[in-house]
């Protein structure tokens, strides 16, 4: 097993053809579908054919780019993924963030730690420039994460759904952060060091 990451209570690793019945639960959830396709599973034979393989074709691809199976410490469950790679037709240093995580796992933030640990290693290791994210305008929690995790809002914006999914019409939101923002102190850190300086 090749781990890409480690958080307080997650590891992020690198899938395997292991993977197709984590991956399979993890889609015929329609919850965890709702804001992807209104809530329809994914077949397995999409997932054994297309899905998995596109995802270990990533690490083949791009170095420290790619999808990574998110593992709870504690118990050892595979709760869902994150994808940190370059986005479609961007430059290699403009990178998308994304996150698919179980149902059990909602509410713990774990996207929010997964996240943070991966816009962290973008910068520090990769040199990654830009890390953009996306969502529908009426997915509040997912917006919830990316706010928590650093990204600010940057525009709405409407794209074609090959599927209806309920609140489209309101659109789709963009969230990104510039490396120069990530290493910019934070107006609470200047105030902290100015008290610390002075006493």
């Amino acid at each position: 097993m090749q781990v890409f990451l480690e958080t307080e209570r997650l590891e992020l690793r690198r899938f395997t053809n292991d993977d197709v019945e984590n991956l399979v639960e993890l889609d015929s959830d329609p919850d965890v579908m709702h804001f992807i396709n209104g809530g329809r599973p994914t077949a397995r034979d999409e997932i054994e054919n297309e899905v998995l393989p596109a995802f270990l074709d990533y690490y083949e691809r791009f170095a420290g780019y790619g999808f990574w199976a998110a593992v709870e410490k504690s118990t050892d469950r595979f709760v869902g993924w994150f994808h940190f790679r370059p986005a479609e037709g961007a430059p290699t240093d403009d990178v998308e963030l994304g996150y698919r995580l179980r149902r059990s796992a909602w509410g713990k933030g774990y996207a929010t730690e997964g996240s943070r640990a991966l816009i962290h290693k973008g910068f520090a290791e990769l040199g990654v420039r830009r890390v953009v994210a996306s969502t529908m305008v009426v997915n509040v929690a997912s917006r919830r994460v990316m706010e928590k995790a650093g990204l600010k809002f940057v525009r709405t914006f409407h794209q074609p759904w090959p599927d209806y999914i309920e609140g489209e019409e309101k659109g789709d939101v963009e969230y990104a952060l510039l490396r120069s923002e990530w290493e910019r102190p934070t107006a609470e850190e200047v105030g902290a060091a100015g008290i610390a300086s002075t006493s």
